[in-house]
């Protein structure tokens, strides 16, 4: 079975150019955790309609049904949504290895799309995703929703504008204290039913059905995402390479494993990645099953240190902390000059500049309004398909690092590793049968 669905809509859907003031028809497919806080995102806005909803979980749609507040179109198969020739645009907030398959086929029907973050479970599926959305014309929007939140960027402006002075590391923080017990440890079952389970597989490997696999704990499983490194990794990411003017490392490596927990979970739960990138600057992911008190700096997100500053960002705001510099050189330590030469150090150092604190919110509906802003006027969004590619592929290196144990060289143009073939085989899956990568 070929990606692409058989639509008869896809070219009148293609066509239709919108006015200014006129409402764009959605249709939003997987309706869970996030799925479900994206739609508040989109039902506060008022030029858009929610013409069409699909989930295989019906409390789910149900519930969403309920939320928007008329009637609408409901689908259990998501192609048969793609069919519909008065939906504008999708909204797919589907587990992760269903991005890729459920976005090209969308922009294959001539429709526009939202996509949740991680943009894709394999570094090669993202490239597809790009090269789909530029060979359909489609106007894409990855859900790293902090791209349109003002208060971000005034932050990553700041460091850009060389507001730290040099920026030489940056570091980020996922501290959750799951215990030992985690996600648990349930025992292999027969699904639901045979169409639910291979609907929730799809392209992915097929394996015993397990509750873990499903819903929001198949975060921790390989076939279907890449673990917090990826799901939360991908907004700190994809801000520090903002930051820094720059999307794409040089270099990474790894180290954790599950150290913490005994749960059933393939994913670890203590992990550390770094991260080189062109100017010298290292970047770290730091992921800890353990007491969160102050284990990351004032319980930051994100930590940018350059000569003259550091930065925190937090999920309601930014704060500058200035550096007191030297304005003579490191004096040299002999045993006759000592006293009176760091003295003179001591003495030198000057603050930079005074304290500052952005207060500002994150929320998804602004992210939500830039997208729908982009359909209409065809401009690309905050976080357009190819931002997403690359603050996704960011976190998907860190992890093929881990699984190889190694230190490897990235090179950005060719997206593929330069000094590990073994490694580069991580880059892309086959997709079971009948799924395929052709459309």
């Amino acid at each position: 079975m070929a990606l692409a669905t058989t639509a008869t809509a896809t070219s009148l859907s293609a066509r239709r150019v919108l006015g200014a003031n006129e409402r764009i028809r959605l249709g939003f497919i997987g309706l869970g955790n996030r799925g479900d806080q994206v739609l508040d995102a989109f039902l506060a806005q008022p030029d858009m309609e929610v013409v069409a909803l699909c989930d295989i979980h019906p409390p789910y749609l149900n519930f969403a049904a309920r939320k928007v507040g008329h009637p609408t179109r409901q689908f259990g198969d998501w192609r048969k949504l793609l069919d519909l020739p008065d939906v504008d645009a999708v909204v797919i907030c589907t587990p992760d290895h269903w991005h890729a398959p459920m976005m090209i086929a969308a922009c294959e029907a001539g429709k526009d799309v939202y996509v949740e973050k991680p943009l894709s479970l394999r570094v090669a599926e993202g490239r597809r995703m790009v090269n789909a959305a530029r060979r359909h014309n489609r106007v894409v929007q990855v859900g790293i929703h902090r791209r349109s939140a003002e208060v971000c960027q005034r932050a990553a402006e700041l460091v850009r504008a060389g507001g730290l002075g040099k920026v030489t590391s940056a570091r980020c923080f996922h501290i959750q204290n799951e215990g030992r017990i985690g996600i648990g440890n349930p025992p292999d079952q027969a699904p639901p039913s045979e169409q639910f389970w291979n609907d929730w597989l799809g392209p992915a490997p097929m394996k015993p059905y397990n509750i873990n696999r499903t819903f929001y704990e198949f975060r921790w499983f390989r076939d279907y995402s890449g673990g917090q490194l990826t799901n939360f990794g991908t907004h700190y990411l994809d801000f520090i390479q903002w930051a820094l003017d720059c999307d794409a490392p040089l270099s990474v490596t790894a180290m954790g494993g599950k150290l913490a927990v005994e749960d059933n979970r393939e994913i670890p739960d203590t992990l550390e990645v770094l991260w080189q990138y062109p100017g010298g600057t290292l970047v770290n992911f730091t992921q800890y099953n353990t007491n969160g008190a102050l284990a990351a700096p004032n319980n930051a997100q994100v930590e940018i240190r350059g000569t003259e500053a550091t930065l925190y960002l937090f999920s309601n705001r930014f704060e500058v902390v200035p550096e007191r510099a030297p304005t003579v050189p490191f004096p040299r330590r002999n045993p006759l000059e000592r006293r009176s030469v760091e003295r003179v150090y001591r003495e030198s150092f000057r603050t930079c500049r005074e304290p500052l604190t952005v207060k500002g919110s994150q929320a998804t509906t602004f992210h939500a309004r830039n997208f729908l802003d982009c359909i209409k006027t065809r401009a690309r969004c905050t976080c357009d398909v190819e931002i997403g590619h690359r603050s996704t592929t960011a976190t998907l290196l860190g992890n093929v690092a881990h699984e190889m144990q190694a230190l490897l060289t990235w090179d950005r143009e060719r997206e593929c590793f330069t000094n590990h073939p073994e490694a580069n085989r991580l880059l892309d899956y086959e997709y079971r049968p009948p799924w395929t990568h052709e459309s």
